[in-house]
């Protein structure tokens, strides 16, 4: 931490011209550059916001999440969306407490039901309370969280967030056809273990890995995701197990490749976020986003036809 603190101070002096006192940031080759090696905690809520697009669609409707608050949201919904706000970070002292005046539980559930209102075809699904929660902690402003995840589900990750959740089972096809096209001798031996994409990275994606990775790591994924958009969260995916190839391979059955896979988002590499987040672009090489959307094509149809 110590090294890692004196990282975050070179990081706050180079970020201070571009933000304060500023409304706004514009999107450039070296803003992207620095999201990706990490924005400063006190200017998240700014960056995330206005890279995503979040504030600007905020600005063009500003009385819509005052709309939604004020409407009827179907009962059955409003119970799913209350049975797992207990269950969202659980341990952190924001969420403990519903009773709690200056906790997230309340805001969280008005976010959640402000998100399903606006989102019909969605409503709620598993994993947007991670999401939503995380979002809160950093801006602490309903309005804002609610602005931003709609944003995310909508512009950044469309199809994501859907009752017949498609898109994320696609998503995890397409994590194995990356691991055969970077580490091909990796995929071989988990066909032979006949081990399951879909049993390995749904958690990653439907929470973005929040509540998978080290808050602090899962923060810096995220100020590169609402830069860059999905293709971050494949990056992320795709290092991990070339950081666990050695130990993978070890592996000679599938329990034991299972038991594998579940410790690599424990392993130390993840808690070191700032080597991690120079690993997901230096060791997955590169990415063509017009090959990802071919082969995401045919992991959407793939699902489909299963």
């Amino acid at each position: 931490m110590s090294r890692y603190f004196l990282v975050l101070a070179r990081r706050a002096a180079r970020w201070r011209p571009l933000v304060v006192g500023k409304d706004t940031v514009i999107k450039s080759l070296k803003l992207k550059r620095f999201c990706r090696k990490g924005i400063p905690s006190e200017h998240r809520p700014l960056v995330w916001m206005e890279v995503s697009g979040a504030a600007e669609r905020m600005r063009d409707e500003p009385g819509l999440y005052k709309q939604l608050r004020s409407q009827y949201l179907d009962s059955s919904i409003t119970e799913s969306i209350m049975l797992d706000i207990n269950r969202t970070f659980p341990e952190n002292i924001y969420f403990a407490n519903e009773r709690d005046p200056a906790g997230l539980q309340r805001p969280l559930k008005h976010v959640l039901m402000a998100f399903a209102l606006n989102n019909p075809h969605v409503g709620y699904c598993q994993g947007l309370n991670f999401v939503a929660g995380l979002i809160l902690l950093i801006l602490r402003n309903e309005e804002k969280a609610f602005w931003l995840l709609d944003t995310l589900a909508r512009h950044i990750l469309p199809d994501y967030y859907t009752t017949d959740m498609i898109a994320i089972k696609a998503e995890q096809e397409l994590c194995g056809e990356l691991i055969k096209w970077k580490l091909p001798d990796l995929y071989e031996h988990f066909n032979k273990a006949g081990v399951s994409w879909a049993l390995i990275a749904m958690k990653w994606f439907i929470c973005l890995y929040a509540d998978v990775l080290p808050v602090e790591t899962v923060l810096r994924i995220w100020d590169c995701l609402f830069y860059e958009g999905w293709k971050i969260l494949l990056r992320v995916a795709l290092v991990l197990f070339v950081k666990n190839k050695a130990k993978l391979m070890a592996a000679s059955d599938f329990s034991s490749i299972i038991d594998v896979v579940k410790g690599m988002v424990n392993d130390p590499v993840v808690v070191n976020c700032h080597t991690f987040m120079q690993s997901i672009f230096k060791d997955t090489g590169s990415m063509p986003r017009a090959k990802l959307h071919k082969l995401r094509e045919e992991c959407i149809r793939h699902v489909l036809a299963s």
